[in-house]
Order: structure tokens, then C-alpha cells, then sequence
């Protein structure tokens, strides 16, 4: 006798058995923080954004705290970054002293929009921020000669967007620093960590520096530093879903375009892919007309498919920031975006179970 069909889970993290066996590798070795797989892991992903040198670090935090600090940022700075993102983007500004400047998004990328971002540089802006949400590239063919002009660091967050690029130039390699999280969610994972890609070799030594308590050589601290070193394990982890990675990005790329055929209620708006974009699809995230977003995913949830909110409140709306700032793309973004399951492990059929349910839900809208 059958059931109903499994739920579909908005996501689905991938640790298998060549994971497991790393990571078992690795501690039968005995070699298990800041050593030659962190070592192999770095060079390994160096080649995912055009050969630059590369840090690995305990957390995406900690790769955007540290690229900060490196760059000498720090009180009485200013960082324009999103609101609509994650709040780690803007925690980690205020962790080295800076104040984030929230600047509003673009309504089609959800990525920081340029002419926003012009309108906010000031005497005291140091950094521009931009963040790939949801695996789409921001803007940098126009952000980046804006920076130019002002002198300003850009520190790009690609924390969800291993593999995007724009036109043809990868994601990390467009700033100074790109940084990059291996949380279990993300597109790869290594259970957890971070990177920071960089060009220039001396920000990659102060990085090296920074997260291992200042020193290279044991004891010999050179700089003020703290312990946000990856381990071993986690990189051994990260080495095996960074081969992995090439296919479930094909996969997420099929199956979002699958779901752009599929999905047809008026009230949905697929997601949008600027000229010159590869996006990698971090997140399938919709739009949902009539103020019904709320309804519709209570919908999903009793037809067995799950699905997401990224972000029910912007960054500027939370009680460590509540900055009052009039940003009306970001809030409206907020109240209408729902993100799909998209992940690599999906069946044809549970696509279409997706898009099936939503055409049935949002149709009546």
C-alpha cells in the first residue's frame, strides 16, 4: 500500500561516504587543525576564482571579519553593504569597529543596487560590500568603477554563490577580497569554514596571520591576531564537495530552469538572470503578487513541500541596527520572496511536484 509522497525539504546537505571516509582519513592521521589539507584545499580552490591566493578560515563570518581587518578597517569607517542579506554581512563590519551604510537593492537581482550605492558614498566610506544573494553575481561591471573613482576596498560576500561569475569572471575575483562560507546549506560545504580569495600576496600573508593568533612561526607573533583557523577535517570535507561541485551546479542550473518552464500562475515571479550572469542558484527564489506570500508557503508546507524565507526582516529592521533608513525595495522584497527547493539531489518528478504545487496554490490567487 502506498502514501503520500516524502516531503520535499527546502534544502538537503550532502555528506556521504567519500565525505565520511575524509574525514575518518583525517583523524586517523592525526593531523587535524591548520595542516596539509587545509594546505591542498586552498590550492584546490584557488582554481574557482582565476588562480588568486586563497585563505581558509573557521566560518564565512570569520572570512569577512578578517578580510576587514586586514585591509585596516575600523572605527570611525564606513561599509556600505545591503540590508537585504543575511545579518553576518553587517555583523562583521560592526565586530572591527565600522558602522554599516545600508544601501537598497536592485528589485530584479536582489543584489545592491549601483545608483543607491553612489548616492551613499561619503567622507568616511572605506568599503563597498556587495553580496551575490542567492548565488545571482551583484553588479560589479558597474560597482566596481564606482569604487574606483572613490578609492574604496570592495569585499565581495559570495558566501552563497561558489561558481557564479559575470561575464565570464568568477565571483571572488572582482575586489579586493572575495569571501566565501562552507556551511552544510551552501552550494558545497566542508560542515562548516570559510575563504577569503585575494590578489595580492601581502593581504594574503596578514590574512595567514590574523587567523592563526598573528604568528606563521609558532610563537614568534608577529601581529595581534585571534583563532579562526580551519581544521583538517573540515577541509578534508571541503576537498571532496569541491569536486562535487561542477555537477550539483549543473544540476541546481537545470532544475531552476525547469522550473522557470513549469511555473506559470500570474501571481509568481521567477527568478531573474542579468546579461553576462551565470547564476548558480544558492537559492530558486520567486515572488509571490497580492501579499499572499505567507499564505502560499503555509500551502506548500501542507502539500509536503517545504520552502524558505530569505529575508523576513532586513538587516536595518533588526534591533542591533533599526537604523529607520527608507529603503523600499529591500522591504518589499521581504514581504514577497520565497525561495524553492533547487537543490542537486531533487528528482525530475519532485520538480515537478514543485512547480505542480505551486501553479495549484498561486492559480487562484
Amino acid at each position: 500500500m502506498s502514501g503520500a509522497p516524502a516531503p520535499i525539504p527546502p534544502a538537503r546537505p550532502v555528506i556521504g561516504e567519500s565525505e565520511i571516509q575524509a574525514a575518518v582519513r583525517v583523524l586517523r592521521g592525526g593531523r587535524v587543525v591548520q595542516g596539509p589539507e587545509v594546505a591542498a584545499f586552498e590550492a584546490e580552490f584557488a582554481a574557482l576564482v582565476d588562480g588568486r591566493h586563497c585563505v581558509a578560515v573557521n566560518s564565512g563570518t570569520s572570512a569577512l571579519q578578517l578580510t576587514l581587518l586586514a585591509l585596516g578597517i575600523g572605527a570611525g569607517d564606513e561599509v556600505i553593504v545591503p540590508s537585504f542579506s543575511f545579518a553576518a554581512t553587517a555583523n562583521a563590519v560592526r565586530l572591527v569597529g565600522a558602522e554599516p551604510v545600508f544601501a537598497d537593492i536592485d528589485p530584479r537581482t536582489y543584489c545592491l543596487d549601483p545608483r543607491a550605492v553612489s548616492a551613499l558614498v561619503g567622507p568616511r566610506t572605506a568599503a563597498l560590500m556587495p553580496v551575490h544573494l542567492y548565488g545571482h553575481p551583484a553588479a560589479m561591471d558597474e560597482l566596481t568603477p564606482l569604487v574606483e573613482r572613490h578609492g574604496l576596498a570592495v569585499v565581495e560576500d559570495a558566501c552563497q554563490a561558489h561558481g557564479a561569475a559575470l561575464h565570464a569572471r568568477p565571483v571572488g575575483a572582482h575586489g579586493a577580497a572575495g569571501c566565501f562560507s562552507f556551511y552544510p546549506t551552501k552550494n558545497m560545504h566542508a560542515l562548516e569554514g570559510g575563504m577569503v580569495s585575494v590578489a595580492d600576496a601581502e593581504l594574503a600573508r596578514t590574512l595567514r596571520l590574523l587567523r592563526n593568533q598573528g604568528m606563521e612561526a609558532r610563537y614568534a607573533n608577529e601581529i595581534v591576531g585571534a583563532n579562526m583557523r580551519m581544521t583538517d577535517v573540515n577541509a578534508a570535507v571541503g576537498r571532496v564537495q569541491l569536486g562535487s561541485l561542477p555537477d550539483w551546479t549543473d544540476r541546481r542550473r537545470a532544475h531552476a530552469k525547469r522550473l522557470d518552464a513549469l511555473i506559470t500562475a500570474d501571481a509568481v515571479t521567477t527568478p531573474y538572470v542579468a546579461d553576462g550572469a551565470r547564476h548558480v542558484y544558492h537559492q530558486y527564489t520567486v515572488r509571490i503578487a497580492n501579499g499572499q506570500r505567507d499564505h502560499v508557503q503555509r500551502q506548500l508546507e501542507a502539500a509536503g513541500i517545504g520552502s524558505a524565507v530569505y529575508y523576513p526582516t532586513p538587516i536595518h529592521r533588526l534591533a542591533p541596527y533599526d537604523t529607520g533608513d527608507q529603503l523600499p525595495e529591500t522591504d518589499r522584497a521581504a514581504a514577497e520572496v520565497l525561495s524553492l527547493p533547487v537543490h542537486p539531489t531533487l528528482t525530475d518528478r519532485e520538480i515537478e511536484r514543485v512547480a505542480d504545487a505551486v501553479n495549484s496554490i498561486a492559480g487562484s490567487l
